[in-house]
């Protein structure tokens, strides 16, 4: 294909990133009819679809994935040459793209990166909260951040926080009107506010441990959220206990409004770590974030 027609495999990504004709014209600063002609022209040269589209949404067809996810990480590495040139200027600068939960983007990324992005003003940093397991490189990520150090072989793992611990809540008000569970069986006893994850679109079963094994409780109740904090506010509210960090909670406990039961039953999971591919070569911008994010024990 001739060079020309890179701008419209970009154009292909956007779209499969965004999921939408919209969002992609936006982000690329192009209007949507004209966007739809690029990939149009782009099927017709290669004379295969890419994209399925209807009213409501836009996916990859096989042959679109399989484009997509051999196109993203050359892509990836070609803005990693060309930021990687930014270490001749005074200035480290460039765009680095960070895939994270919620709590890890509150508790532990924030703290540090408000006083980074103060120290080097020319960097940005784009956070997508999402609960999903993504290949951040097929996705367009310069980093994740997850649970522990159980990764891929092609990734680079650096600890950013220290081990957490779960732990159920109640309200003061549910355990009013509800004995607390003295087991993670008793759960079933009770309502519990769900958490749907992305990946698969399930439901996340509670964890637990009795010293000797790990394993989940199916538990039910009335609310499903997807993210932790939505969870939470729903904890307070008195509408089902709910399974969250404890540090998160900690200053909801110490005021008497919520109440912690199961302690001895929750795990301490390892904390998190940033993961990123293992390129020979990283921009001075990505360099800097990791010593920046890199946990220190004496910062516990």
């Amino acid at each position: 294909m001739a060079r020309e027609g890179f701008g419209d495999l970009i154009a292909l990504i956007a779209v499969a990133q965004t999921g939408s004709f919209t969002r992609a014209a936006a982000q690329l600063g192009v209007t949507q009819p004209a966007l739809s002609v690029s990939i149009r022209g782009l099927e017709e040269r290669l004379g295969v679809r890419l994209l399925l589209r209807s009213t409501r949404s836009v996916t990859l067809t096989m042959a679109g994935q399989h484009l997509v996810d051999r196109l993203v990480p050359e892509f990836a590495q070609i803005d990693n040459e060309l930021n990687s040139l930014n270490d001749l200027r005074d200035k480290p600068t460039g765009t680095l793209r960070i895939t994270a939960i919620d709590y890890a983007i509150r508790s532990v990324l924030w703290p540090r990166l408000s006083p980074f992005l103060k120290q080097y003003p020319d960097i940005t940093i784009e956070l997508v909260s999402e609960y999903a397991s993504v290949d951040i490189a097929a996705r367009g990520y310069d980093a994740g951040v997850r649970f522990g150090m159980e990764l891929a072989q092609d990734m680079i793992s650096v600890r950013i926080g220290p081990d957490v611990k779960n732990t159920v809540v109640g309200s003061a008000d549910y355990f009013a009107r509800h004995a607390a569970p003295q087991t993670p069986d008793e759960l079933s006893q009770h309502q519990c506010i769900r958490l749907r994850t992305s990946t698969y679109g399930g439901l996340y079963d509670w964890e637990f441990t009795d010293g000797q094994r790990t394993f989940d409780v199916r538990i039910n109740g009335p609310v499903i959220c997807n993210n932790a904090y939505d969870i939470f506010e729903a904890a307070k509210e008195g509408f089902g206990l709910a399974y969250l960090p404890l540090d998160m909670v900690q200053p909801w406990l110490d005021s008497g409004e919520l109440v912690s039961v199961l302690q001895t039953w929750c795990p301490v999971w390892p904390g998190f770590h940033l993961y990123y591919p293992n390129r020979r070569q990283h921009s001075r911008a990505m360099t800097l974030l990791v010593d920046a994010l890199r946990y220190q024990e004496k910062q516990a």
